[in-house]
């Protein structure tokens, strides 16, 4: 799966959090990577640990949570604590994969999905693309601001350098209640059928109550994996 869900934030939204974002601490994004990945990293992330920060966290998390794509796609059961990345010029994520695990204590999540929020206008800035190795070939984003990419984490995938100005991104991590992808697929896309046929038939429907038991009946079936 790789998944680009259309304005996630209004330009309301992400003017408040560019804003809000030049008030946080940034560090060296090297201290949050594991193994190989610290080497080929070159970013800065904000630490959200911080009384401001912690706003923008719940604000941003509510916003991504909230999202009905997001959720029937992803069939989330935990989210990771989100991360902003600042990446200038000359700044790079190169090939790597994420963990399986992040966080730790109560808030370690297995990694079966990851998603980039891009905070940045596209105009804004040169390179910096998102490009995610799928079975499928590569798939390149960089797209408006207020989009979201959703991708496996098991997936190579890197953020090419950027050449021009700055890409500032939210990522985080989610842990799905359906552990097989292909499981989440099929629900997903039964997800779609409700919502086009929530248009096409009256509300009394007999179809309505029939695929609200399919979908039910499979999530018993595949969901705590």
């Amino acid at each position: 799966m790789f998944l680009t869900i259309a304005n996630l934030l209004s330009a309301r939204d992400l003017a408040r959090v560019r804003k809000k974002s030049d008030t946080l601490n940034w560090v060296d994004g090297t201290r949050t990577a594991g193994g190989r990945a610290r080497a080929v990293k070159r970013n800065l992330q904000a630490n959200l640990r911080s009384v401001p920060g912690e706003a923008l966290h719940a604000f941003l998390m509510q916003a991504i949570t909230a999202h009905p794509v997001l959720r029937g796609a992803a069939q989330p059961h935990r989210y990771s604590r989100l991360m902003l990345s600042r990446t200038g010029e000359g700044g790079f994520y190169g090939r790597h994969v994420d963990n399986a695990q992040v966080g730790a204590g109560d808030e370690q999540v297995r990694t079966d999905l990851s998603f980039t929020l891009f905070l940045s206008e596209p105009e804004t800035y040169d390179g910096g693309e998102l490009v995610v190795e799928t079975q499928g070939g590569l798939h390149a984003a960089r797209p408006a601001a207020g989009d979201l990419v959703l991708y496996p984490s098991g997936d190579i995938h890197e953020v090419r350098p950027v050449t021009r100005g700055e890409r500032l991104a939210c990522i985080g991590w989610i842990e799905s209640a359906v552990r097989d992808p292909q499981a989440r697929e099929a629900l997903f896309e039964l997800e779609n059928l409700r919502a086009s046929l929530a248009g096409k038939l009256a509300a009394d429907d007999p179809g309505h109550l029939v695929l609200d038991k399919v979908i039910s009946n499979l999530l018993r079936r595949w969901s705590g994996g």
